[in-house]
């Protein structure tokens, strides 16, 4: 476990992060920013605004807001495919090696 104290030089960020015990929640983090992105950028693409969004999900404005928000990891994943299909896009999701 990689301790604060110590030297981390010749250590990759991906070592770092699972010496603190935080490299999942990093990651997931990181994944919903760039989804998040994604679809934020497709939608202005598409010239939608987000209340026209949320029409297409019957659903509130402040509810694309929390969908949008890159911080927000607790949004689910069929949260996340309707929005995308919503601004003509697709969500796909891979497991691969490392």
């Amino acid at each position: 476990m990689t301790d604060l104290g110590k030297s981390t030089v010749g250590e990759t960020l991906e070592d770092v992060l699972e010496g603190l015990g935080e490299r999942e929640e990093v990651y997931g983090e990181a994944l919903k920013r760039v989804i998040a992105w994604q679809i934020e950028t497709a939608r202005k693409g598409a010239g939608l605004s987000k209340s026209e969004i949320a029409n297409r999900l019957g659903t509130s404005r402040s509810q694309v807001d929390r969908i949008l928000d890159p911080t927000n990891v607790a949004v689910s994943l069929a949260s996340l495919e309707r929005a995308a299909r919503a601004v003509g896009k697709r969500l796909r999701i891979e497991i691969v090696d490392p």
